[in-house]
């Protein structure tokens, strides 16, 4: 069995500074030995992770489509962000990588019920992907997480975890606990033989985020 968090961010997010090398240290130390980095529109830094780390690391991009973020496992490419969610979900599919709605609860209701990027929830789009992730330790709100239990038993699809770590100390507070695994098909089999642990990180961990952002911006990084 391995202990993998599926949702991770480094230094190649626009709000994230955390280096690769301490990444790799902080999953020895606490046992996480396989990850998905799924850093802001960009697959930089999961290769040069994958490079370096001694564990499994899955090629992963959150990837801002036109009506909100989708993630694209087991990638080769890059996938241009603004697409619209179904051009974002055909270039991710024709790379034989696997779609994922991130948090699909945990975001402020105006950023989803009262707008467009309510529309990822559609059944037109939800039949098109293929994990629902049901615990993210950033999300927001308790209730969070018991919804995306319901949206991924409604189309029968399997349910990831990931912390979503922005900062280092993060990384580990949720993961799946699954089976050993070696192409995508093979790893949807194992996901849905796993078991999920974890747990909402503080919620100040965002305000960490912006500081990043805004002095990335700051610097021209």
């Amino acid at each position: 069995m391995i202990k993998a968090d599926l949702h991770v961010h480094t230094c190649y997010s626009v709000d994230c500074c955390t280096p690769l090398e301490r990444i790799v240290d902080q999953c020895l130390k606490i046992g996480i030995n396989c990850l998905a980095v799924a850093d802001h529109n960009t697959i930089s830094g999961a290769l040069r992770l994958k490079e370096i780390a001694p564990f499994k690391v899955i090629i992963a991009e959150e990837i801002m489509t036109s009506t909100g973020e989708l993630i694209g496992l087991f990638l080769t490419e890059e996938v241009p962000k603004g697409l619209s969610p179904e051009e974002t979900i055909a270039r991710i599919k024709s790379q034989g990588g696997l779609v994922g709605i991130p948090h699909p609860y945990g975001r402020p209701p105006s950023l989803l019920a009262t707008s467009k990027r309510s529309n990822l929830l559609l059944p037109e789009i939800v039949s098109r992907v293929d994990i629902i992730e049901v615990l993210n330790s950033r999300n927001l709100f308790p209730n969070s997480s018991s919804k995306a239990w319901r949206l991924a038993l409604k189309y029968k699809l399997p349910a990831s975890a990931g912390s979503d770590a922005h900062t280092l100390g993060e990384i580990g507070r949720a993961y799946v606990e699954m089976p050993e695994f070696k192409s995508p098909s093979d790893f949807l089999d194992s996901l849905s033989r796993g078991r999920i642990f974890g747990h909402r990180s503080n919620p100040l961990v965002h305000f960490a985020s912006i500081w990043v952002k805004v002095n990335k911006r700051f610097r021209g990084v």
